[in-house]
């Protein structure tokens, strides 16, 4: 069988002395939308941080496509194929649009239909529209837009997503569960970190949730519609 896109085995990662996570295990297969779930603080961006090595795990392993990357540089893991959506967006503010693309743009797998500047703004027409403003001029869901499409220009194996509509307005959060669909729909695998139940469950595959650092559960989004006990004492505020 081949490897899992991204493997996570019982990792234990800490903030000084203090543990933040508690052997946390997630698969991403190829192809899926996975989400991480939990309320504020469980230790879902730390999971994030930890596969992208940003945080580095203390034990356990992380793997992807069946090697392993735990303990190597942030930059040689996103160059293995992970492209980061980091919470807060973290798009350069005295950019424009068209150069915060640009930057990190990347076809190292040497796709046949890369993500180019032309192709994000076909998936964001708003963001095409913007071209030549700054990111500091953008509003909360161009920056979005724009953060995913400056990972999605890296042409990732597997998109990591913290906080995909995190204060978004309504309308604007339709059109990045829009926009998710269709990298779905291409085959493009997502890990991501949202608290909108209904639209994850209507687009994911699978799910885990996290409590204080530890999975206390895991399953379909069909399993997870149907667990309202779980929804109630892990997820609900």
């Amino acid at each position: 069988m081949a490897a899992a896109l991204l493997a996570v085995d019982a990792i234990e990662t800490f903030y000084g002395y203090s543990q933040a996570l508690f052997g946390v295990s997630l698969v991403v297969q190829a192809g899926e939308v996975v989400t991480l779930l939990g309320r504020n603080g469980m230790g879902k961006t730390t999971t994030i941080r930890s596969i992208m090595g940003l945080t580095p795990t203390a034990r356990g392993s992380i793997q992807v496509n069946g090697a392993t990357v735990s303990g190597i540089p942030a930059y040689r893991i996103a160059q293995r194929g992970l492209g980061l959506v980091p919470e807060g967006r973290r798009i350069f503010p005295n950019l424009s649009v068209v150069e915060n693309l640009m930057v990190a743009a990347a076809n190292r797998r040497e796709v046949k239909q890369p993500w180019t500047t032309e192709r994000i703004f076909e998936l964001f027409p708003r963001l095409a529209e913007r071209k030549r403003s700054m990111g500091a001029q953008l509003s909360g869901g161009e920056q979005q837009m724009l953060a995913i499409g400056r990972a999605l220009t890296t042409n990732p194996i597997l998109l990591l997503l913290d906080e995909a509509t995190e204060g978004l307005a309504p309308l604007i959060r339709e059109e990045i569960w829009r926009c998710i669909g269709l990298l779905k729909s291409e085959g493009q695998s997502i890990l991501l970190i949202d608290k909108h139940l209904d639209s994850i469950l209507a687009i994911a595959d699978r799910h885990y949730v996290l409590e204080k650092g530890r999975l206390v559960w895991q399953g379909t989004s069909a399993q997870l519609a149907a667990d309202t006990k779980a929804q109630h004492e892990f997820l609900s505020i």
